[in-house]
């Protein structure tokens, strides 16, 4: 978002730009060569910046994401961001041990209720069975 005094910095950097244009192309050759030269060994110079890891966040409704600069690809950050991954893995490995734990167990509470039950287990196999349930529900 833009404010009042960015846009008047932009036109004073534009004004200022312009006047240096103008100002150049009236120098004589050699001062431009001279300029050009000196350009070139600074532009040779110049530190390369370490690039900072974290570009940005951005934010959509109530998620935060971060964004990452360059090619930083060492072991260590390999490693981390399959840490993500493997939590998850097992995370799911760990719910599927408890879910057939539990089932396991619930299967074995329904055997024994049947073999402790007073109707033998053939009983639940009849077909008049499902009708005398049925009819036992209406009433």
């Amino acid at each position: 978002m833009k404010t009042h005094n960015d846009t008047q910095q932009d036109q004073l950097g534009r004004k200022i730009a312009i006047r240096l244009h103008d100002g150049a192309e009236t120098l004589p050759h050699d001062i431009t060569e001279r300029l050009k030269v000196a350009r070139m060994q600074a532009l040779a110079r110049r530190k390369v910046s370490k690039p900072k890891l974290v570009a940005g966040i951005s934010s959509q409704g109530n998620a935060l994401a971060l964004h990452l600069n360059g090619d930083n690809r060492s072991l260590w950050n390999r490693v981390a961001s399959l840490l993500p991954l493997l939590a998850l893995i097992v995370g799911l490995l760990i719910i599927d041990a408890a879910q057939e734990q539990w089932g396991a167990q619930e299967l074995a509470d329904i055997d024994t209720e049947l073999l402790t039950d007073d109707l033998p287990p053939s009983a639940y196999t009849d077909p008049g069975f499902v009708h005398f349930l049925s009819t036992k529900q209406r009433n």
